[in-house]
């Protein structure tokens, strides 16, 4: 699969995701790969992935992991998400996510982030609410 924008992945504007450069490499069967190179803009005062940039990743990556299993879902929102710091991130963050149970409403699902060096960043759990039809 080519790598997209993560609006190209879920077929319509998330401004957000583009401004911090997430790019989605790969998705499909309740999984999904992000990936996101560190900027200057994007580091806390350690030098380091600030932990907001982190959990966008982690955010954004189950969500579209969960989409593909229902080509007809137009969003999942955020329900609940328990994420864990586990090391620092440098480099470039790789973010992989898999759904764990797809549901009439839910979807729960999973993924880590590393860095560049396979350095452990953090494990996420998360409860979306998936969208279907025509509006987000």
């Amino acid at each position: 699969m080519a790598t997209v924008t993560v609006s190209e992945a879920v077929g319509h504007p998330v401004p957000f995701a583009e401004l911090l450069g997430l790019e989605v490499t790969e998705r499909g069967a309740g999984s999904a790969r992000a990936e996101l190179a560190l900027r200057p803009e994007h580091m806390n005062s350690w030098d380091v992935a600030h932990g907001g940039v982190v959990m966008t990743l982690a955010d954004v990556d189950p969500a579209v992991a969960a989409r593909t299993l229902d080509a007809s879902a137009s969003g999942a929102i955020t329900v609940g998400m328990n994420l864990t710091f586990i090391g620092t991130g440098k480099g470039r963050l790789i973010a992989d996510a898999r759904c764990l149970r797809y549901g009439a409403s839910l979807a729960f699902c999973e993924g880590e982030i590393r860095d560049g060096d396979s350095t452990l960043v953090t494990k996420a759990v998360g409860t979306f609410n998936v969208r279907r039809g025509k509006g987000r």
